[in-house]
């Protein structure tokens, strides 16, 4: 990004400023402009470093205030508006401006503006929204069937499809739906949708709920995801089958001959350790017993016939001395 994505209008307003200077600011409001419906937070933290850098341009009080309103910080988004019109005297925000009012709480306001000479230099997009922001104040203050009044006007049959269509039926759609004309409001919804090509105002969502039934974006990224679970555990439940087939295979395959040449390799080597044994025998000590069995080294034990000549003959010996 280098900030030349900007619009020609605000680059022409930066170039009072320094050229690197200039560039930073731009980038800023690039990223605001990129991120205000996605993630309005975002886009209002780079609009307010913008603002820091260049307060004295009226592109930069527009983006900070469209920010501030886009994320509820209507006060601040009613204080760089109302700056960005004394810079530049256009009304071109009175609608988002009138809105404002209605967020603080002052609806009467709202309607005021609506109704201000201000309104003639506006275009039919700026008029169409303000007149729905009139039609929110009236709801604001109780009024409910004024607000379906105030949207009754010839641009909702308009054959052509225009930026503002789907938002003005769904806006007075949604003001039957509250004086309980349920079927026109389902009507209106219906071709709310129809005016509606990207879905932002959600009219086929209200459309279903009224039909009692769930609403299914077919482009829904979540529905993408879990449809690429499903294939991935299809993938894995596949992988699993045919490694057990192959295991299967594998054993079905085995030769019992190989087991039995294990067996007669088994015994070979059994008679080999049994002539090692033989051998190993061959080659014992003969003397080794002696550290074994000192049994062996006792004389042995005299008869009774032995003990008796011995008796006679130590007898003998006594007589004779």
């Amino acid at each position: 990004m280098t900030g030349e994505e900007l619009d020609a209008a605000a680059r022409q307003e930066l170039r009072s400023l320094p050229k690197t200077l200039a560039d930073d600011v731009a980038k800023n409001l690039v990223m605001t402009g990129r991120l205000i419906d996605e993630d309005p937070e975002a886009g209002y933290r780079y609009s307010r470093v913008a603002l820091r850098l260049a307060s004295r341009v009226a592109a930069v009080r527009e983006a900070a205030g469209i920010a501030a309103y886009m994320t509820g910080r209507y006060s601040e988004a009613l204080s760089e508006l109302r700056a960005a019109r004394r810079m530049t005297g256009s009304n071109e925000h009175w609608a988002v401006m009138a809105d404002c009012e209605r967020g603080l709480g002052r609806p009467e306001r709202a309607l005021q503006m609506a109704g201000a000479p201000e309104v003639r230099d506006l275009d039919k997009a700026a008029q169409i929204e303000l007149r729905i922001v009139a039609a929110g104040a009236r709801r604001d203050m109780g009024q409910l069937d004024a607000a379906v009044v105030t949207l009754q006007v010839a641009e909702l049959n308009a054959p052509a499809q225009r930026e503002w269509s789907g938002r003005l039926r769904y806006a007075y759609a949604d003001a039957l739906l509250a004086v309980g004309r349920e079927d026109d409001a389902r009507e209106w919804f219906a071709r709310a949708a129809d005016a509606d090509a990207d879905g932002s105002t959600g009219a086929a969502e209200r459309l279903a709920e009224l039909d009692g039934s769930e609403f299914v974006d077919a482009y829904d990224p979540e529905l993408d995801d879990v449809d690429e679970e499903i294939a991935e555990a299809g993938d894995r439940t596949r992988r699993a089958a045919d490694d057990e087939a192959a295991d299967d295979e594998a054993e079905d395959d085995f030769d019992e001959d190989d087991f039995d040449d294990d067996e007669d390799e088994d015994d070979e080597d059994d008679e080999e350790d049994d002539e090692d044994d033989d051998r190993e025998a061959d080659e014992i000590d003969v003397f080794a017993d002696d550290d074994l069995d000192d049994d062996d080294d006792l004389p042995a034990a005299l008869t009774d016939e032995e003990r008796d000549e011995k008796r006679d003959e130590a007898a003998d010996k006594a007589q004779d001395k």
